[in-house]
């Protein structure tokens, strides 16, 4: 038996199994993966040393932890030819898939521990945030395979998966929202007479400089406090945007896209 089977080697599954391979969870020979692209398939045996093979049900047979990356269009077909392979019935369904819920792979797989997650993008480099939530017949033991296998991705939560919709709106398209801030602010600085290497080079810069004192003890709202010096340049900045009303439209932004996963997730 492998400890992990991956079914979909895309970026997000390759960025996990590094994570998992660096930080020792897993050995390589303790992991199989399969995708549709043989490219993607080599890549895992080249670079990261996986065996690969081309059959998912295969896969979902000989292990104990099954990810499921696949594309949420094609996730029906790889659940249809994982319940039709029974011999390992109490492998624990890792999804990391958009819009696909528990109950649905559930109704395949009947009562196979299934725990549903959201990932981000910065998991890709390390410093994702990723969500956690239980499907029926997940237990605590369940939730604590899926963290191992974001720990060394990422920020691991645990939430209800009646909020997963909440957390795809806030961080799971949330580093959209950090380009977009940082893109503006780039542009306001050619705007302002700097050059647009320069500009984007400061933007970027501050923005993940920010984010590492976010990760710090102290909240938003008193990091901002502290650069915001009364009559100041920031003071001037922030009275601009609450007077476009700027925090309005944020939350408003947050909850179209919280609109629209839920939309995605009724089909």
């Amino acid at each position: 038996m492998y400890e992990l089977g991956i079914i979909g080697a895309g970026n997000m599954a390759e960025a996990i199994a590094r994570g998992v391979l660096s930080s020792g969870t897993f050995r390589n020979d303790q992991i199989i993966a399969t995708d549709v692209v043989e490219a993607r398939r080599k890549l895992f045996e080249s670079e990261l040393g996986i065996k690969t093979i081309d059959d998912p049900a295969a896969i979902a047979s000989e292990s104990k932890v099954i990810l499921l990356a696949v594309k949420p269009q094609s996730m029906l077909t790889v659940l249809e030819a994982i319940a039709a392979n029974d011999t390992s019935p109490d492998a624990t369904i890792v999804s990391i898939a958009a819009g696909i819920t528990a109950a649905t792979i559930e109704s395949k797989l009947g009562t196979r521990p299934v725990v549903r997650t959201m990932p981000n993008t910065p998991l890709m480099v390390g410093l994702g945030a990723v969500a956690i939530a239980p499907g029926k017949y997940a237990d605590a033991s369940h939730l604590a395979q899926a963290r191992q296998l974001f720990e060394s991705v990422g920020v691991v939560v645990e939430v209800r998966e009646d909020q997963l919709d909440a957390v795809t709106a806030l961080s799971g398209s949330g580093p959209a929202y950090v380009f977009y801030l940082a893109e503006q602010m780039a542009r306001a600085g050619v705007e302002m007479g700097l050059p647009s290497d320069v500009a984007a080079r400061l933007a970027a810069q501050t923005a993940y400089g920010a984010g590492k004192m976010l990760m710090g003890n102290d909240s938003p709202v008193e990091l901002r406090r502290k650069v915001t010096s009364p009559g100041g340049t920031t003071q001037a900045a922030i009275e601009s945007m609450q007077k476009a009303k700027l925090d309005v439209a944020i939350v408003e932004a947050l909850k179209a896209a919280r609109r629209r996963s839920e939309e995605l997730g009724r089909g």
